[in-house]
């Protein structure tokens, strides 16, 4: 595929097509779109946060890591893109780092199980 194909259309047809790139585990052709529209629209956290999730499920750990610290600067209490990095992190042989943010992801998902018990 061209270039032009991914940038063809308006940001919402090509968040459409991300999107569907993405639940048919076309993970990198999903990012390459989406890191278009981030670009494009960076103050947005929806397709930051899919993009986040393209590259975890394609194994580029480190560009996840970065778009979600970004989407949690822009949106702090985004508790699912703080489990995510968690997970980035747990993935990347970085535990102690990944507990802290498990713990806050799941404080703020309202799930205050404690670890290891009822």
């Amino acid at each position: 595929m061209s270039d032009t194909y991914y940038e063809f259309g308006t940001a919402a047809e090509r968040w459409d097509r991300a999107q569907f790139f993405f639940e048919s585990k076309e993970y990198l052709v999903a990012a390459r779109i989406l890191a278009g529209l981030v670009e494009e629209v960076p103050e947005q956290v929806a397709p930051r946060l899919l993009l986040a999730r393209a590259y975890y499920h394609s194994a580029r750990l480190g560009r996840a890591e970065t778009e979600l610290r970004a989407v949690l600067e822009l949106d702090p209490v985004e508790h699912y893109a703080r489990l995510m990095l968690g997970r980035t992190l747990e993935r990347q042989g970085r535990p102690a780092e990944a507990a802290t943010h498990l713990r806050v992801a799941a404080a703020l998902s309202g799930d205050f199980t404690p670890a290891g018990g009822e």
